[in-house]
């Protein structure tokens, strides 16, 4: 019997939407803001299921390669929100919070600050945002990173832009940037890049071998390596607007046969 409605309600909401509906698109999307509960439902592992996930990216590079500089660029032409992991850490310590208060602590004391308090810090940013675009700039940096960011989020980057960089010129980098006055502190940042290498390459060889890893020639003008990135980031956004736009369609048909459904049991 709930069979038959369910059928016999589907046929009754086609001929109603196009006997009365000469705009169709238009009309469904006010009829369903019209009737339409937000109801917020946990996601496995994850966000509601009625939010929209967040379309991330890992940007990732040793100190120097130039990701930061990068980054603003593409927040700036696309869109995104640009979220720095450190930044994120730096924020919560200033604010004289609890969970700063243990932040700062576990610094002082020469310890790395565990994965879960910063993948909860990169959560709470996402989810109080408006934007549902993010650049992750610098995180994970480690496979327990990784593993504890797919854990609590209970996703995956939808891509990861690596910005490759030789280390002499990350080096050189970094010591023009901060105009000279680390030439006695040459030997501490080749420690700190070959960490870099043993800690970040196993979460890029991971992404790498899922296909989602876009490597960048980060040698050269900022304007020459932003141009190897704009076509990246606009393929992306094509295809997420295309996977957008048949998600809604697919919400809107299921919440309106629904709906009939529920009225004429």
């Amino acid at each position: 019997m709930r069979r038959h409605l369910a059928s016999y309600s589907s046929v009754l909401f086609s001929t109603f939407r196009s006997y009365v509906v000469p705009n169709q698109a238009a009309y469904t999307l006010k009829f369903v803001e019209l009737f339409a509960t937000e109801i917020e439902t946990p996601a496995k592992g994850g966000f509601s299921s009625r939010e929209r996930v967040p379309f991330i990216s890992f940007v990732l590079g040793g100190p120097g390669s130039g990701k930061g500089t990068q980054c603003a660029k593409i927040a700036h032409t696309f869109g995104f929100t640009h979220l720095s992991a450190g930044d994120l850490l730096r924020t919560e310590i200033s604010s004289n919070s609890e969970k700063g208060a243990a932040i700062l602590e576990t610094i002082k004391q020469g310890k790395i600050v565990p994965s879960e308090v910063t993948v909860n810090l990169i959560r709470r940013a996402i989810e109080s945002s408006k934007n549902h675009k993010f650049l992750i700039d610098g995180f994970p940096r480690s496979e327990e990173n990784r593993i504890a960011f797919e854990k609590i989020m209970g996703a995956e980057p939808n891509f990861v832009l690596y910005f490759d960089c030789p280390e002499d010129e990350m080096v050189k980098r970094v010591l023009c940037r901060n105009e000279g006055r680390v030439d006695d502190n040459i030997d501490t940042l080749k420690k700190r890049l070959k960490i870099y290498e043993s800690l970040n390459l196993p979460v890029i060889n991971y992404y790498l071998a899922k296909g989602k890893v876009h490597k960048i020639n980060a040698v050269g003008p900022e304007e020459e390596i932003f141009k190897q990135v704009c076509p990246i980031i606009s393929s992306y956004e094509i295809l997420n607007r295309r996977s957008s736009g048949k998600q809604e369609r697919a919400n809107e048909h299921d919440y309106c046969n629904g709906f009939w459904e529920t009225v004429l049991l």
